[in-house]
């Protein structure tokens, strides 16, 4: 009997090894929909796997769980380890820098800093030979100095907040030079009121309040405004010459003859003309698909706090109409800074597709945010809603999509002639 035992217990058959694939995937089954289950998870497999092939993909997971949950040294530290994996993956790095300079503890921000140098380096070493083909070389020269300046307001931005203010007096000052904005001379009278040069203050804040438009918004402006008229009464006693010096300043900064961005869709005549890119990667978007469809657009920027309140209710409609194929939601970005883009999806991400407005909200003559339309099957608007009223939004605009939706009526058909 002993010896029979101990056949049957040589004959069972050994329990199924799971590869490390197969104990990832469950690992992410396991956590459903539970972020900080599915963080628990990811960190054990690491754990027990530091060199997994599926690191890149684990790491981008553990970033976006890490910012749903609002843990953002979390986030930065995995965004770290991302961006030391692919140092050339700007979105990446971008996204890390703005993650660092949240935690704001001082070796945080220089390292955040290092990040904005290693940007700002492989923007200028990049070549025209790297371009698409769909971009003109006078186009890609701009767009170039646009992302010089923008990293080096960035730097500046990381420098001033570790008091380095020589430091970021330069990038600022560069960055102005390069393309004047109204962030870049709003820093620069910052530091000259820190440095009390009065009149710098004001040159710089005036220049800024000048540049300041919709894409800054209207909260930034009323700020600059504030910041200008406290130095001037500070220093000449009142608010008179005030409006006469920034309407002189206003013609300065307008008759500087300043390079443009490239117009995207410049030549579109309809909706369905418009290749839009998708957020925040830039893959191609075309809406040559959409014609004959009814196009539901949520035109937002991130700076926008109704756009934030709006967006869940946007997006109930939107699961409403999801097993219609005749209609198509779309949350359009319209940030002049594209960078701002990424790190927002991350922490809010939004449940309905998102894209770069791309000359869209041009063509629509969006001056507000939100703006909500409804498009109809022929590229006319038939719904618009331009601010955000939570009283009856979902039953005013549901009910508009299905009016667009609503077959169009046949003509009426002419008499049969007498005989």
């Amino acid at each position: 009997m002993p010896n029979e035992k101990k056949q049957n217990h040589a004959t069972k058959a050994s329990p199924k090894q799971t590869s490390p694939e197969e104990q990832l995937q469950q690992a992410i089954s396991d956590a459903g929909n539970d972020r900080a289950a599915l963080v628990r998870n990811l960190e054990a497999f690491l754990n027990e796997y530091p060199d997994s092939r599926q690191r890149p993909q684990i790491y981008r997971a553990l970033v976006e769980a890490s910012l749903q949950l609002r843990d953002n040294a979390r986030a930065s530290g995995y965004a770290e380890r991302l961006v030391a994996l692919g140092p050339d993956d700007i979105s990446m790095t971008i996204l890390t820098i703005q993650l660092l300079e949240r935690n704001g503890d001082e070796a945080a921000l220089r390292r955040a800093t290092n990040y904005a140098t290693r940007v700002l380096e492989f923007v200028e070493r990049s070549s025209s030979e790297e371009k698409s083909r769909k971009i003109s070389p006078e186009d890609w020269v701009i767009e170039k100095k646009r992302d010089r300046m923008s990293v080096l307001t960035l730097r500046g931005r990381l420098e001033l907040k570790l008091k380095d203010t020589v430091a970021a007096q330069k990038d600022f000052a560069a960055s102005y030079e390069i393309l004047p904005s109204s962030t870049a001379a709003e820093q620069l009278g910052e530091i000259a009121e820190l440095k009390k040069d009065s009149n710098g203050a004001i040159q710089q804040y005036a220049r800024a309040f000048a540049l300041a438009d919709a894409t800054t918004g209207p909260s930034s402006r009323r700020e600059i405004r504030q910041k200008l008229g406290n130095v001037w009464r500070l220093t000449h006693g009142s608010n008179v010459g005030l409006g006469e010096y920034l309407l002189l300043t206003f013609d300065e900064v307008s008759q500087a003859s300043l390079p443009t961005k490239p117009k995207k869709n410049a030549d579109a005549r309809d909706p369905a003309d418009f290749t839009l890119r998708k957020a925040p990667g830039g893959t191609a978007f075309p809406l040559k698909d959409t014609r004959g469809k009814v196009l539901v657009v949520n035109f937002w920027a991130t700076w926008c706090g109704p756009c934030h309140a709006l967006e869940p209710l946007f997006a109930r409609i939107a699961a409403d109409f999801q097993a219609n194929p005749d209609v198509l939601f779309l949350a359009a970005n319209c940030d002049e800074d594209e960078s701002l883009v990424a790190g927002y999806l991350l922490e809010d991400k939004p449940r309905t597709p998102v894209v770069f407005a791309d000359g869209l909200d041009r063509f629509f003559t969006v001056n507000a945010f939100p703006t909500v339309m409804v498009i109809d099957r022929a590229g006319k608007i038939a719904y618009r809603t331009d601010g955000f009223d939570p009283e009856g939004f979902e039953s005013d605009l549901a009910a508009a999509i299905r009016r667009a939706l609503a077959p169009l009526l046949p003509a009426t058909e002419a008499p049969a002639p007498q005989k």
